[in-house]
């Protein structure tokens, strides 16, 4: 078969989704969910044939449903990630899901976090998978879903695209204290928008940190992408609900669990502090004794610094 005439047979399909009625009309899903991760293939951030459920798609799904979907529709990420194995080309599936090690997906997973817990990956047939690793065929399936789906919202989407606007944005501006997110109103509505705004604590903390332990200065990052410092709640985000990054410090591993379970803190000066409870060798290179008073290394850029009511919390509440 040529490749014309298989990417044709796939666009076929494209424009032919089965997608529930609803009283809203038909479901608005499964096209929702391919120009997501066309997205993510275009900026790189789906290289191979693996679709994972993290905060790129996820944040993907949900700024793209804002731009494109103009019904009373909700927004439900899990539905269409599930029901998109039902498509078929020519009698053959198209969309797969590969559970964990130990756990099956024998039905609809609605929730996200869940989901993302038991899922392996995501894959598309290789047939279509490397449709859309080519950048004509991608455009072209890309304009077709556009078109047949969202022709009343596709212009929104594409200006918002060029400008950079939209839910993602909106929910990094808050999150790093930008001064234009102070006059915007951010909802947190549904398990997505906490699963995307988790996900961006832990990318976006590092970063003002510039990937180094705020406590001993050590930066570590590999050539793969990958990250080793943590992004650390001074407040629990299951007492506080506070995502924001000065609520937020960056911390190796080891010092992030010793200042959960209260074993180091932070003055109102920015200094650490040690637990008297601390059992250790004093001798030892890296003993905690040895930042007693030592300044933390501070973001740059004030509005990124911790809060100091949160580290009075901190002290008050965890520290021993």
């Amino acid at each position: 078969m040529s490749p014309l005439s298989t990417l044709n047979k796939h666009l076929t399909k494209f424009t032919r989704l089965n997608r529930a009625n609803t009283v809203y009309g038909r479901a608005p899903h499964k096209p929702v969910l391919l120009i997501s991760i066309i997205e993510l293939i275009e900026k790189g951030l789906v290289t191979e044939n693996r679709v994972y459920v993290n905060t790129d798609l996820v944040a993907a799904f949900q700024e793209n449903w804002r731009l494109l979907v103009n019904t009373l529709h909700q927004s439900d990420f899990t539905q269409p990630f599930y029901y998109l194995q039902s498509e078929k080309v020519e009698g053959q599936q198209i969309w797969f899901l590969q559970a964990k090690l130990g756990c099956q997906i024998n039905a609809h997973i609605k929730s996200v976090t869940r989901l993302s817990e038991v899922l392996e990956y995501a894959y598309f047939s290789e047939t279509l998978y490397l449709l859309l690793t080519d950048p004509v065929s991608r455009n072209v399936i890309k304009s077709v879903l556009l078109d047949t789906y969202f022709p009343d919202t596709k212009q929104h989407y594409i200006q918002s695209k060029q400008k950079g606007e939209g839910y993602i944005h909106d929910m990094e501006s808050y999150l790093l204290n930008e001064p234009e997110a102070e006059y915007r109103t951010i909802k947190i509505e549904t398990e997505e928008d906490v699963f995307v705004r988790g996900g961006l604590f832990k990318k976006l903390v590092p970063k003002v940190y510039d990937s180094t332990c705020s406590f001993t200065g050590m930066r570590l990052e590999s050539t793969f992408g990958h990250n080793f410092i943590d992004a650390c709640h001074i407040v629990p985000f299951s007492i506080s609900h506070d995502d924001k990054v000065n609520n937020g410090i960056a911390l190796c591993p080891n010092l992030h669990r010793a200042f959960d379970r209260g074993l180091v803190s932070i003055d109102n000066s920015y200094r650490i502090i040690v637990s008297s409870h601390v059992a250790e060798n004093d001798n030892h290179p890296y003993s905690l004794k040895q930042l007693e008073g030592r300044k933390m290394r501070l973001p740059f850029g004030s509005r990124y610094y911790p809060s100091l009511e949160n580290l009075d919390w901190h002290r008050g509440n965890i520290f021993k």
